[in-house]
């Protein structure tokens, strides 16, 4: 087989499975973590960095519904980069728990680096070291590896 052949065979497989089992997976995961480290109201924190600090203390659930759904948006297009990355790297699915792991880096760093400081409140620390390993440790397990297990498990 030609890599020709070999790249027009992976960008005519189906995606949608397994970005939308490993997006729904690692959301369920990572806000369960986020509920057990910082309590019930997380959904507002997450909110608040598209509609200001001011969100943090609202009383509506409409401010926490759109929390989650921002949450679970940022893991669907979590999983949606790694799988569309898989089309022209397939070890990314052969290998899927060393890279969906190095994955779980990855988006950690965008979200603290990138994402957090350019949000409502421009979140740039200090960050605490406990923090920062217990943030990577959950990024890597429950986010990068469920994602890159969807993929390996559903990926066609």
């Amino acid at each position: 087989m030609s890599a020709t052949t070999s790249i027009a065979r992976l960008r005519k497989t189906n995606l949608l499975k397994p970005i939308l089992i490993g997006g729904a997976i690692a959301g369920i995961l990572d806000i369960t973590s986020a509920f057990i480290t910082g309590g019930v109201n997380v959904p507002r924190g997450i909110a608040g960095g598209l509609l200001g600090a001011s969100a943090r203390n609202s009383t509506g659930i409409g401010v926490w519904i759109l929390g989650l759904a921002i949450h679970f948006f940022i893991a669907l297009s979590a999983a949606t980069v790694y799988c569309q990355a898989s089309r022209m790297l397939p070890f990314l699915k052969e290998h899927f728990v060393v890279c969906g792991m190095f994955f779980g880096i990855a988006v950690f760093l965008v979200m603290y680096l990138v994402v957090m400081p350019l949000c409502a409140f421009h979140f740039k620390g200090p960050y605490a070291l406990r923090l920062l390993i217990q943030g990577i440790v959950v990024h890597m397990l429950l986010i990068g590896l469920p994602i890159g297990w969807s993929l390996n498990r559903w990926g066609e």
